[in-house]
């Protein structure tokens, strides 16, 4: 089991199922804190994604289906690269992972993040800017429950926000229709 911290401590085992939210860079207010005196970490997420879900502060560069399409081939390298992706979807301004890490896990979102960011910013012509927000939420999914939660919750987060009436109708998810 790996453990590492900057301002959230971030545990990994390989073999042991992940979920995994990342946002792009000022998807969030700026000075907007969640004290960890009055709210679990579970609560501080949920605050937090409900900001996200709305998408009224900052970029929305993942709208832009080129920029969606990158994000997307990202993630499916990693998981041939190294993990079980079992759910995903690409909100306009974050992105949801299920997976079961079979490799270094802080490598493995390097790799993602580091190669999208470089692809969408050439894209969108911001190249040498900040895409993605330096540091991932992550926690290890603990039983069965709590995994079939998780991936109910990535598949119909699409639904959650509004922008479609059902979670297949969503391209940008494990949960589309071909």
């Amino acid at each position: 089991m790996a453990f590492s911290q900057r301002r959230l401590p971030h545990i990994y085992a390989i073999g042991q199922p992940l979920f995994v939210t990342f946002r792009l860079y000022g998807s969030l207010p700026v000075g907007r804190e969640f004290p960890r005196e009055s709210m679990t970490p579970g609560e501080a997420f949920a605050a937090m994604d409900r900001l996200l879900d709305t998408a009224r502060f900052g970029p929305v560069y993942l709208k832009r289906p080129e920029v969606a399409r990158l994000v997307r081939g990202s993630i499916q390298h990693c998981a041939l690269a190294g993990c079980d992706l079992h759910a995903w979807v690409i909100m306009p301004n974050h992105v949801h992972l299920l997976l079961t890490p079979h490799t270094n896990v802080s490598s493995l979102l390097c790799s993602l993040k580091g190669y999208s960011a470089r692809q969408a910013n050439q894209l969108l012509g911001c190249t040498g800017r900040p895409f993605w927000q330096d540091e991932s939420y992550d926690r290890l999914v603990r039983n069965g429950e709590e995994f079939r939660r998780i991936e109910r919750y990535i598949v119909n987060n699409p639904v959650k926000a509004g922008l479609v009436a059902s979670a297949e109708r969503f391209p940008w998810s494990s949960a589309a229709l071909d």
